[in-house]
């Protein structure tokens, strides 16, 4: 009966590792496209160029929302595999990373609606009848850049959660050591990076260089968990 049990949590944890993989493949190309059309119609500091933007690719924009909204919930669907994949090794790390990893959601959730309300002031001018058009324009500008600051704070968030499951990985040996031990480096990266921001907002000149390192080891454990899948962990000598 034992034997039986554990041979379904294996197989469990060897099918939630892969869609684990698929998902840090898709939620990148996912976040990837949402960020490239919002940079494609936000202008920095010029709130009339981004206002008209907008409307003018009010689908477009729309599209990108909508695909930050299933980035969002594909997030949340790898969140539950690396928590069926990692319990085994230790619940309770498991556990706080899960709940920083929502946190990040609940955040980034939030930031769809700051832009439905970056179109509401753009496309409603009925609604705001006491601004002239340049103030409804700085206006919906202001909100981009809550929209821009708001990110950050989810990014911390992730980074942490991102961080305590790559020790956990480190710890499995489900994975090469040294692609969990990236992890872990390029995490604290993001969430420290995130922070800074946030205090220094001079910062924001070296645009998105810090997400590098986080890039390269989510699509790395993408393709590692997807391909490969996790591996046995080697048996740890006993010490007498």
């Amino acid at each position: 009966m034992h034997a039986t049990l554990s041979t379904e949590l294996e197989r469990a944890q060897r099918t939630a590792a892969r869609i684990v993989g698929f998902l840090y493949l898709f939620t990148n190309a996912t976040a990837i496209y949402a960020f490239s059309v919002r940079n494609k119609l936000i202008v920095p500091r010029d709130a009339a160029h981004s206002a008209a933007n907008i409307v003018g690719s009010e689908s477009l924009f729309r599209t990108a929302i909508a695909m930050e909204l299933v980035t969002i919930a594909a997030v949340l669907v790898l969140v539950w595999g690396l928590y069926v994949t990692l319990k085994p090794i230790n619940l309770n790390l498991v556990w706080l990373g899960t709940f920083f990893r929502l946190a990040e959601n609940f955040v980034l959730a939030f930031v769809t609606v700051l832009e439905i309300a970056v179109l509401v002031v753009v496309k409603s001018p009925a609604y705001l009848q006491a601004f002239s058009a340049e103030q409804s324009q700085g206006l919906a500008y202001a909100v981009i850049r809550v929209y821009d600051n708001t990110f950050n704070i989810g990014f911390f968030f992730l980074g942490i959660g991102s961080a305590v499951f790559s020790y956990v990985w480190l710890k499995s040996g489900y994975i090469p050591k040294v692609l969990a031990a990236w992890g872990i480096f390029a995490s604290s990266v993001m969430a420290v990076m995130s922070l800074a921001f946030i205090v220094f907002p001079g910062l924001a000149v070296i645009g998105m260089a810090h997400m590098m390192p986080m890039g390269l080891y989510e699509f790395g454990l993408g393709f590692w968990l997807l391909i490969r899948g996790i591996r046995q962990p080697t048996p740890q000598p006993q010490q007498t």
